[in-house]
């Protein structure tokens, strides 16, 4: 057989194999799995005997190597597991995503309006939201020329671990509500962002914009990203029901939760990071404007690089290297 024949009668079942291998198709059962990878290895055989220094064979070969290892993989092989999610895994996956994550993002941003519209026309709506004691509170801290005391009265340790806990807890619930047919998880970025719209909004009306906006959004900018990008996890729950394609419901739930339980866990370090910035940096309201800029600006770069681009990036690399392995 010519070697063109052989890779087009049989690209579709590299192709398979491969994204079983990359987590992306997890839905064959153990059987068809070994069929699959004994299959894989006679097309290896066969090509290293009728085309042995062609592309064909050496795709082949690094194919069965992965499967072999994927199979009978060691301790250090699992010890590496956890940096091989964050830097090859998880943006392939978050790349399928982007549309959740717009979607979000828009609720999100949509709600922040509506909140701060709502302030401004209610003067008694920031407190139905935020609630009377944070209202006086921060009406006193003002009073006393120090809006911001409320970052500077709890231990820098409590305050890093308190607010970590919390905003790991608020990004499971907007995960799990998604359970409910998606719509959960856009109830939840609706209520934050209401709160944010309103709580912003009191701040402009008390001229302390600027202020609120260079101390508040130092720990707030990954803080709220990461929430956004736990609605998209739930509505990558949501619509896993709503919409099961070819595979089964249940099947389909499975493997939505699979994957957005993955996009929970990869925010988990990012909002370490926001916990520490709001323990220990927030409360340095002193700090010279710039400085907090530049915090601000590399938080931002730092959540549109992992999730926006990066997941781009490494695709489109998936991809060459696939075309590069079948010509």
């Amino acid at each position: 057989m010519r070697e063109a024949a052989f890779v087009r009668q049989n690209k579709d079942k590299w192709l398979r194999f491969e994204n079983v291998l990359l987590g992306n198709n997890n839905a064959l059962t153990p059987d068809e799995l070994s069929a699959l990878y004994l299959e894989v290895t006679d097309h290896l055989s066969y090509a290293r005997t009728f085309y042995p220094e062609s592309k064909t064979t050496q795709y082949l070969n690094h194919l069965a190597s992965r499967s072999h290892q994927k199979i009978y993989k060691t301790k250090r092989e699992s010890s590496r597991r956890f940096i091989t999610f964050f830097t090859e895994e998880f943006p392939l996956l978050m790349y399928r995503y982007q549309r959740e994550l717009l979607l979000s993002f828009l609720v999100f941003a949509l709600f922040c309006v509506v909140g701060a519209y709502s302030a401004a026309t209610d003067g008694a709506y920031v407190r139905s939201i935020m609630g009377d004691a944070y209202v006086n509170m921060t009406l006193e801290n003002i009073a006393q020329n120090d809006p911001m005391r409320v970052y500077k009265e709890m231990n820098e340790v409590e305050m890093f671990l308190g607010i970590t806990v919390n905003n790991i807890k608020v990004a499971l619930i907007a995960f799990i509500y998604g359970v409910l047919f998606s719509i959960g998880s856009l109830f939840i970025m609706m209520r934050n962002g209401v709160m944010l719209g309103s709580f912003q909004y009191f701040f402009y009306d008390k001229g302390l914009l600027w202020e609120s906006v260079r101390t508040i959004w130092i720990h707030g900018t990954i803080e709220i990203s990461v929430i956004v990008i736990a609605g998209a996890a739930g509505l990558v729950l949501g619509n896993g029901i709503l919409f099961p394609g070819t595979y089964s419901r249940l099947e389909s739930f499975k493997r939505s939760m699979k994957d957005g339980l993955k996009i929970v866990v990869s925010t988990i370090p990012f909002f370490i990071i926001a916990g520490f910035l709001e323990g220990f940096v927030t409360r340095h309201t002193e700090m010279p404007d710039w400085l907090a800029i530049v915090i601000i600006s590399l938080s931002l770069l730092l959540i549109l690089f992992y999730y926006v681009l990066y997941p781009r990036i490494a695709y489109k690399k998936h991809q060459i290297q696939l075309h590069e392995r079948l010509h």
